[in-house]
């Protein structure tokens, strides 16, 4: 059995907690709607033409028990993608849209890192049993990040968070969109680049130079805020990949479409968080995953979507096709 996951709490340990009640099981997504504002949240689709690579790592400081290995051959078909996570703008477009509300919202509350909370609410909020700067935050959702009196009114271009697995199938139905499989995740967020640590490299930092949203410092007591922020940064804040998709490691985790292993009921996560830091997780790397339950939520939980290739649209071509192997 793989450890049990500890980048983001899942909802089930703090609903006993705060006895709160649990909404039924979403219905099944249904057919998108004919709505201008979600062709808009489409057009910017990136054509990948897929095919051969090396997905995963035995990097010996990664975490053997996630399944992150064997690197072994993995084929995916052509697609479309996100260049960036689904912003705050653009959640707030589908909400208008469809009326829609987000199991956070539905439960009463969410996750939110304590150092975001002011001292009379963190004290009112229950810590999480093993890992205590995390705090289920009664009205915390994504309108209000870190719960009552929050906003995300200067943050439109920011990944919306507090989003559980549902809510982004939810949007990906309004959309015409899906959540990405793992392969075609990590085919897209490696950029073209073989078997390196990051989208960029093997080095975190080369040069000096900041590439990705991370915490820098003391977890998780002081974030020296090096790279330029210590909660989410926008969503194109840094460089991107060789395929133009920004930020795949850092800022968020990234739902995927895949269960974490065939037998459970978590989804599985990707690309980190801008709560990573090496002495406590380094799951910022390209080939890491981690897990939660299809109704968690927190405040470093977003999700970005692809779409298939349709008879009438073509991927861009060269600059998208990875390298063959094998």
């Amino acid at each position: 059995m793989p450890p049990e996951p500890c980048c983001t709490p899942a909802r089930e340990p703090a609903a006993e907690v705060l006895t709160l009640a649990r909404r039924p099981e979403p219905a099944p997504v249904g057919a998108p709607a004919a709505d201008p504002a979600a062709a808009r949240a489409v057009r910017d689709l990136v054509g990948l033409a897929g095919g051969r690579f090396l997905m995963g790592t035995e990097d010996p400081d990664g975490f053997p028990a996630d399944g992150e290995g064997p690197v072994r051959q993995e084929a995916v078909g052509a697609f479309r993608i996100a260049p960036t996570t689904v912003t705050n703008a653009q959640f707030a477009s589908f909400v208008k849209a469809t009326g829609h509300v987000t199991e956070a919202e539905s439960f009463g509350f969410s996750f939110v890192f304590a150092g975001f909370l002011t001292g009379e609410l963190a004290a009112a909020s229950p810590a999480v049993a093993g890992t205590p700067w995390w705090r289920a935050v009664s009205g915390a959702d994504w309108r209000r990040p870190e719960g009552p009196g929050s906003s995300f009114a200067d943050r439109q271009n920011h990944p919306v968070v507090h989003v559980s697995w549902h809510d982004a199938r939810a949007y990906c139905a309004w959309s015409g969109t899906r959540l990405p499989t793992e392969p075609e995740w990590e085919f897209a967020a490696r950029g073209g680049l073989e078997r390196k640590r990051y989208p960029w490299g093997d080095e975190l930092r080369p040069g000096g130079r900041y590439m990705c949203n991370i915490w820098n410092g003391d977890f998780p007591v002081h974030n020296t805020r090096a790279d330029g922020y210590a909660g989410t940064a926008p969503a194109k804040a840094f460089r991107p990949n060789g395929y133009g998709l920004y930020q795949t490691v850092g800022n968020v985790w990234e739902w995927s479409a895949d269960r974490f292993s065939p037998a459970g009921p978590e989804r599985t996560m990707r690309g980190g968080s801008h709560m990573c830091h090496d002495s406590y997780c380094n799951r910022y790397r390209v080939a890491a995953r981690t897990r939660n339950t299809p109704d968690s939520s927190a405040g470093n939980i977003g999700f970005r979507v692809v779409a298939d290739v349709g008879p009438n649209v073509a991927p861009d071509g060269a600059a998208a096709i990875s390298r063959a192997v094998g």
